[in-house]
C-alpha cells in the first residue's frame, strides 16, 4: 500500500537493554509505535525539522544513535555549524514555540572555551552532583546515554583538550508531572544527535531543589569524527527549545486554554517577570499603554484585557506602574531590570532557608528575611561566621556562591569565589570572609625582567648568562626560573602589555610595572575566605586543642565585639560558656574570689602543643613512621603530603624517609603538594618554607 510522507515511519527495533537500572518509557516496540502516531495527530504535517521525523528510532537510544552517526553526512548544518539546516526548516514551516498548544519549556546554555583548563569543568560537575539535589535530598546522580551512574572522571579527561564545552540547563514547565526526566533527557539528547548529524559525548543531573525541576546537561566539543563541534547558534537559541517542547507536549499531551489561562492567573501576583510582563512591553508604545475599550489588545488572545489590569495593579503596588489617564497606563522604564532582579532575590532567600533548614535539620526556628545580607563580591567588611552553603552563583558557569550564618545574627549570601578557593574548606566549617588586599607592589619577576632590560627590550638568554655567572646567589636553577619569566611575559603579552618581537627579543612598555601591577589587580580575588576552624561548635567545647572558641575567651572584648546575641550569635555565646565549664573542670582556667575566669598562662600554645603531641602520636602508629615534632629554628626538609584538620587549626604533613612532622598549615605551602620542601619555624611562630633542597630558607 502506497503511502506518503506525511504518515509514513520505519519502526527500527532497537537491542534489549539492561533491566539493571533505571525504568525507561517508550522504548518498547508498540509504545514507540504509539509515540509516532501521537506525533503524528498532534503535528500534522509537521514531520520534526525538515524530514528527521522519519529517522526517529522506536528502539534504544544506543541503536538510533548509532543509525544517526552512520548518516551524519546527510544532517549537517549549511555554513553555519551543525543544526542550521534545521533552523532554516523550521523558520519555513512557520512553527513558532508559542503555537497553540505546545507546552513551555525553558533551555539556558552557554559555551565555555578551555573549559578542561583550570579545573572549570571539573568544579561545575561536582556542584550540580551536590547533596540535596536529587528527588529524595539525597546527593544529585549524573547519568549518559547508556549507563545510569556515569564515570565523571572519564567524561573530564575525554573533553580536556577541547576547544569549548556545551551546558544546558533544561526546564519543562510541567516537569513536576512527568514520569521520568532521564528517559525525556535521552530522547531529547538522541533527536538532538539526529539533527545534529553526529553523536554527542555528554552527561546530565536531575534537579529537583527548586520549585521547578530541571536537566543539567553538559556536552564535550567534539563530534564523533574528533572534529570540534560547532552547531549553529539558531538552533542553540530556538532548535533545543523547540525540540523539547515536542517532546514534553508528547509526553502530557496539548495545554488546553483553560490550563494556560490558569497558569496565566498565578503569575499575576509574582514577584518577578513574568509573561504577562512581556505581553505589557510589547503593548506600550513610548512606555504609554492604552487599555481603553476597543485598544488594539486581540480579543482572543488569552492575556486579555482582565489578566493584563490585574498584573498593571499589581505593578502598581509595587511602584512599577501609574495611572495618568482613564484606562492609560506608564510602566517603569526599568521594569524588566527591576523585576528580574527581585525574580534573583527571591530565589536567593529561598536558597538561603533551604540552607538553614538542612543545618538544623527542620528543629529550628524560621529565620526573619530582614536579617538576611545580600553582598557582591565584596563585603563591606569581614563576615565571621559559620559556611552553611555553597552553590553556583550561575547554574552554567563555575563560581560559587556562599551562605554564611554570621556571629553578628545575619545571615550571609556572598557570590562570585573561584572553586580553587573552596576546595579545602568543609561544610559547617567557621570561616572569616573579607576584601583581598589589592596588589600595590610589582612581582619580583617583573622586577627582574625589568632590570635586565635595555633601551626597551629584554633578551632571556642575556639574563639566563648573567644569572649562569652568578649561580650562587639565586635560589633555584637559572633555566627554571627564565622559562619562569617567559611564561609571565606571554600572559602579558596577551593582555597588550608587552610585545613579542622574535623568540629572544620582547619589548618592554616604559610603564611595564604600573601595567603588570593593574593586570595582577584585576585578576586577583576580590574577596579571601579564611579557615578559622574546621569544627563545628559542639566539636569545639570538648576539644583538648586550642579552638576558635579559646580565642574568642582569651581575647575578651576585642575578639567577641562583633558578636551579638541572635542567631549563629547565640549560639556562639553558650557555646563559650559551655567551653569555659570545660577548661575549669580541666584545670585550664579557675575561677577568682570575685567570680572572675583566670586561664592558664600561655593557654593555647599549651592546649595546641597537647593536642600534636596527641594527634602525632597516633598518626605514627598509623604510618609506621616516626613522629618527629617541629622545634623553633630547627630546619625540616620532606615531601608535603596534605593538610590534616585539628581543633587548633589546619596542620601540614612533612614527610621524609622514616619519619614526619607536622607543621602549620599556610595556602602558599597548600600549593605545593607532592613537592619538596625545607620548612623552619622562628621563635614567633612564623614559617618559613622552600622549595626543593636548598641551601637557605626565604619567605
Amino acid at each position: 500500500m502506497a503511502q506518503d510522507d506525511d504518515t509514513a515511519f520505519r519502526p527500527r527495533l532497537g537491542r534489549i537493554r539492561s533491566k539493571g537500572g533505571a525504568a525507561r518509557g517508550r522504548t518498547d516496540f508498540l509504545t514507540g509505535i504509539r509515540t509516532q502516531v501521537r506525533r503524528q495527530s498532534l503535528f500534522p504535517g509537521k514531520r520534526g525539522g525538515g524530514g528527521n521525523s522519519r529517522r526517529l528510532s522506536v528502539g534504544s537510544g544506543a541503536s538510533s544513535r548509532k543509525g544517526s552517526a552512520a548518516r551524519s553526512g546527510s544532517y549537517r548544518g549549511v555554513g553555519r555549524g551543525r543544526g542550521a539546516s534545521f533552523v532554516r526548516a523550521r523558520g519555513i514551516a512557520g512553527w513558532r514555540h508559542q503555537m497553540s498548544g505546545a507546552r513551555r519549556v525553558t533551555v539556558k546554555a552557554r559555551v565555555v572555551r578551555q573549559a578542561g583548563k583550570g579545573g572549570g569543568a571539573a568544579a561545575h560537575l561536582r556542584y550540580i552532583q551536590r547533596d540535596g539535589t536529587s528527588r529524595d535530598g539525597e546527593r544529585g546522580v549524573l547519568y549518559g546515554a547508556e549507563t545510569d551512574r556515569a564515570d565523571a572522571k572519564a567524561f573530564l579527561e575525554r573533553g580536556a583538550e577541547d576547544r569549548h564545552q556545551f551546558r544546558f540547563i533544561v526546564s519543562p514547565e510541567d516537569a513536576d508531572r512527568m514520569d521520568d526526566l532521564t528517559d525525556f533527557t535521552r530522547e531529547l539528547m538522541t533527536q538532538i544527535e539526529a539533527d545534529l548529524g553526529t553523536r554527542l559525548d555528554w552527561v546530565a543531573v536531575n534537579h529537583f531543589n527548586t520549585a521547578h525541576p530541571h536537566v543539567h546537561v553538559v556536552v564535550n566539543g567534539r563530534d564523533d569524527q574528533g572534529k570540534d563541534l560547532v552547531i549553529d547558534g539558531g538552533y542553540i537559541t530556538h532548535g533545543l527549545r523547540e525540540r523539547a517542547s515536542e517532546f514534553v507536549t508528547l509526553d502530557l499531551g496539548p495545554v488546553s486554554e483553560i490550563e494556560q489561562r490558569r497558569k496565566l492567573e498565578t503569575e499575576i501576583d509574582r514577584d518577578r517577570f513574568t509573561r504577562l510582563d512581556r505581553a505589557l512591553l510589547d503593548q506600550a508604545r513610548d512606555g504609554t499603554i492604552d487599555m481603553r475599550p476597543g485598544s488594539d489588545i486581540p480579543t482572543s488572545d488569552l492575556m486579555d484585557r482582565r489578566l493584563r489590569l490585574s498584573r498593571l495593579a499589581k505593578l502598581e503596588r509595587m511602584g512599577l506602574a501609574s495611572p495618568t489617564a482613564q484606562g492609560r497606563w506608564t510602566l517603569d522604564d526599568r521594569l524588566e531590570e527591576r523585576l528580574r532582579n527581585l525574580g534573583e532575590r527571591d530565589d536567593i532567600t529561598k536558597q538561603m532557608h533551604r540552607a538553614l533548614k538542612a543545618r538544623d535539620k527542620g528543629t529550628a526556628p524560621t529565620r526573619d528575611p530582614a536579617h538576611f545580607r545580600f553582598h557582591g563580591e565584596t563585603p563591606e567588611k569581614p563576615v565571621t561566621g559559620q559556611l552553611i552553603d555553597r552553590h553556583l552563583t550561575d547554574e552554567l558557569g563555575e563560581k560559587l556562591s556562599l551562605v554564611v550564618d554570621g556571629v553578628d545574627g545575619r545571615v550571609h549570601h556572598l557570590r562570585g569565589f573561584d572553586p580553587a578557593q573552596m576546595e579545602d574548606i568543609p561544610g559547617g566549617a567557621i570561616v572569616e570572609i573579607a576584601a583581598a588586599p589589592v596588589p600595590d607592589r610589582p612581582r619580583p619577576s617583573d622586577q627582574a625582567i625589568l632590570a635586565h632590560t635595555k633601551d626597551g627590550i629584554y633578551r632571556p638568554s642575556a639574563h639566563l648568562e648573567r644569572m649562569q655567572l652568578d649561580r650562587w646567589s639565586i635560589k633555584g636553577t637559572p633555566e627554571d626560573l627564565i622559562k619562569g619569566y617567559v611564561r609571565r611575559l606571554e600572559a602579558l603579552r596577551r593582555a597588550g602589555i608587552v610585545e613579542r618581537l622574535e623568540a629572544d627579543r620582547w619589548r618592554i612598555p616604559e610603564d611595564f610595572q604600573q601595567k603588570a601591577i593593574a593586570y595582577d589587580a584585576a585578576r586577583a580575588p576580590k574577596a579571601t575566605v579564611r579557615l578559622l576552624s574546621a569544627f563545628d561548635l559542639e566539636a569545639q567545647i570538648g576539644a583538648d586543642g586550642a579552638t576558635w572558641l579559646d580565642r574568642r575567651l582569651v581575647g575578651g572584648a576585642s575578639r567577641d565585639g562583633d558578636r551579638v546575641e541572635a542567631g549563629f550569635g547565640g549560639e556562639v555565646g553558650d557555646a563559650l560558656a559551655r567551653r569555659q565549664k570545660a577548661l575549669i573542670q580541666r584545670g585550664d582556667a579557675s575561677l577568682t574570689p570575685e567570680g572572675m575566669v583566670r586561664y592558664r598562662k600561655n593557654l593555647r600554645a599549651t592546649l595546641e602543643g597537647r593536642e600534636v603531641e596527641r594527634v602525632g602520636q597516633a598518626m605514627a602508629g598509623k604510618r609506621g613512621k616516626l613522629w618527629r615534632p617541629l622545634d623553633g629554628f630547627e630546619t625540616i626538609q620532606g615531601t608535603m603530603k596534605g593538610p590534616v584538620d585539628l581543633a587548633s587549626g589546619r596542620f601540614a604533613v612533612l614527610e621524609s624517609g622514616h619519619e614526619f612532622s607536622l607543621v602549620p598549615w599556610r595556602p602558599e605551602i597548600g600549593r605545593q603538594r607532592q613537592k619538596e620542601m625545607a620548612i623552619s619555624m622562628d621563635e614567633h611562630g612564623g614559617i618559613s618554607w622552600e622549595l626543593g633542597r636548598g641551601r637557605g630558607l626565604g619567605l
